[in-house]
């Protein structure tokens, strides 16, 4: 089960993300609790009739981004997903 989180600093505060693997003990290389998130970094913009088909591709645009996060820089959120069936 997968939880949702949002992130607290840096370049992603504040964006929904979803913990893909936690590391509760820390590894070698990060001695602290951290998680592998993967979360949508630009959201898509609003779409209206009047526009033309190449804005509309545009806007339309969804960026994601995958990272490693310390555990203090992240907020849980009560939704959770279950990752079996995506």
């Amino acid at each position: 089960m997968a939880r949702f989180i949002k992130g607290g600093k840096g370049r992603y505060a504040g964006k929904k993300a979803v913990i893909v693997k936690n590391f509760d003990e820390g590894t070698k290389e990060r001695p602290y609790p951290h998680a592998i998130v993967a979360g949508i970094e630009r959201y898509p913009l609003k779409v209206t009739k009047s526009m033309t088909a190449r804005k509309v591709a545009a806007r339309s645009h969804v960026k994601s981004f995958i990272k490693v996060v310390n555990y203090a820089h992240l907020m849980p959120t009560r939704y959770s997903l279950e990752l079996e069936e995506i």
